[in-house]
């Protein structure tokens, strides 16, 4: 029977004690795990990255569009405000003191014996300042916007040289309250037509007598 002898024996036993050595084993999975945390780490950094690139753009085109909404909202707004100034002149067109419309009126004015001798129209505007809305414990008080009180007075002076002079001014009165022009804006509230002034009897170059008087209406105030 033969005998073999393997002389290498005791260097391969050292060789794979040596391959299997935990404390190698062990650094190359570290080594393995630190690559891999350099390369999980890497793409970490590139989506940030990316990411900071994609919110800089998107912060880009809203800033940008920003900027546009401001500009659509400024004509909005000088849109609005055209409208409104618009729709207030369209207002005070249709609802103005009309002078023709007056003087017509004066066209119609016929009393014997009495002569106008002048009529003056005097318009004002107050301003009213704007009230905001408010709610106390029971109601809501409604506000209004500011707007301008518009108060007209018309002052007639005219010569009464009938044959009783002073006689026909309340005659005069009446024909003036009557024409449709005053009569759709005088009322008991405005005190209709009043006598203002009124002159002792004078006596004309021809040496008739006469009086001169003064009447006065009061429009009603209108808001425009």
């Amino acid at each position: 029977m033969s005998i073999r002898i393997n002389l290498l024996a005791e260097a391969q036993i050292a060789e794979d004690l040596r391959r299997r050595d935990p404390v190698k084993r062990a650094i190359f999975a570290g080594a393995f795990l630190v690559v891999l945390a350099l390369v999980w780490s890497s793409s970490l950094q590139l989506g940030l990255m990316i990411s900071k690139s994609e919110l800089v753009k998107v912060q880009s085109e809203i800033e940008q569009r920003n900027d546009e909404w401001q500009k659509v909202v400024v004509s909005q707004k000088k849109v609005l405000d055209a409208r409104v100034k618009l729709s207030s002149l369209q207002q005070l067109t249709g609802t103005r003191f009309l002078q023709g419309n007056f003087l017509n009126a004066l066209q119609q004015l016929n009393v014997d014996g009495v002569q106008l001798a002048r009529a003056r129209v005097e318009q004002t505007y107050v301003k009213v300042e704007a009230v905001a809305g408010k709610t106390n414990d029971t109601r809501v008080v409604a506000g209004h916007p500011a707007s301008m009180a518009e108060k007209i007075s018309v002052t007639m002076d005219a010569r009464d040289g009938s044959s009783n002079p002073g006689d026909q001014i309340n005659k005069f009165k009446g024909v003036v309250a009557n024409l449709a022009f005053f009569k759709s804006n005088l009322s008991e509230t405005n005190n209709g037509v009043q006598l203002v002034s009124l002159s002792p009897t004078q006596f004309g170059s021809d040496g008739k007598p006469f009086v001169l008087f003064t009447v006065q209406m009061d429009l009603p105030t209108k808001n425009r």
